[in-house]
């Protein structure tokens, strides 16, 4: 291990456990874990500031990558608060806490917070040593990664922003959202964070290549979840079952990357 990542991650480790822990004890009065979403935003911005903090580069690029992360995970944050704050618990979480009955409020803190901590410290590999090894100059990759994390926020916002206003219309009940950028992509807001993530990446890598180049596993793992795990798959098994036509729909478009879609 790296000396500069042997300081900074038992440092973050324990600011992403403490945050962690605190949710989990609210979550105990309010019997909703689902404010871990919440707190997922929040735990990569509390990563990079506190990166940054304990830095010592002297470069404005030391800068780059927590504004970057900030303003995504703020966002994030901030638009998962507003979606289900005071809102039952979400399906995920309260067939969880049937299933293990009253022991759940104290187990969740294994099955539910924990885990989500281990892996923002994971997720953020990059941001931490980024951050620690920052350039001193622009350099082409910064470029390339800004754009992806443009790019990423441009799919990630408009897609969130399209799909309230169609949820929030009492007509679109069991109906299959197609428009906008969702005519495009059946989960835009899921191909955006994937985006966002590996622009943090490339960013990263401009003061920190070839030396880490191993800290892709961070957008690595977070394209998994994405695809793979708790992304797509967990959402499309509820839309399959609840939304008619929305079979014609995985027909027509493009699971994650956007394309031009089928004819009918």
């Amino acid at each position: 291990m790296s000396a500069s990542l042997a300081t900074m991650l038992p440092i973050n480790t324990i600011v992403v456990a403490g945050l962690m822990l605190l949710v989990w004890l609210a979550s105990i009065p309010l019997k909703n874990v689902a404010i871990v979403d919440i707190a997922w935003g929040l735990g990569f911005v509390l990563v990079a500031v506190t990166s940054t903090l304990i830095s010592d580069v002297d470069s404005i690029n030391r800068w780059l990558l927590p504004l970057l992360v900030g303003i995504w995970g703020m966002r994030l944050a901030g638009y998962l608060a507003w979606r289900n704050l005071g809102k039952s618990e979400d399906k995920r979480y309260a067939i969880m806490r049937q299933l293990r009955g009253p022991s759940f409020r104290w187990s969740s803190l294994w099955v539910v917070f924990i885990p989500q901590a281990l892996l923002i410290l994971v997720i953020s590999l990059p941001v931490q040593l980024g951050i620690r090894h920052a350039s001193g100059e622009l350099h082409w990759l910064h470029f390339i990664g800004i754009a992806a994390w443009l790019t990423g926020m441009f799919f990630e916002t408009i897609g969130d922003y399209q799909l309230a206003r169609f949820l929030a219309d009492p007509a679109s009940k069991a109906q299959v959202m197609n428009r906008g950028l969702w005519r495009y992509t059946r989960h835009p807001n899921y191909f955006g964070d994937f985006l966002v993530w590996w622009g943090f990446y490339l960013v990263a890598m401009s003061g920190t290549w070839p030396t880490f180049w191993w800290t892709a596993i961070g957008p690595i793992v977070m394209s998994i979840l994405l695809m793979r795990v708790s992304g797509v798959p967990m959402l499309e098994a509820t839309l399959k079952s609840t939304r008619p036509g929305y079979a014609d729909y995985v027909y027509q478009t493009n699971s994650f990357f956007p394309w031009w879609p089928k004819s009918q």
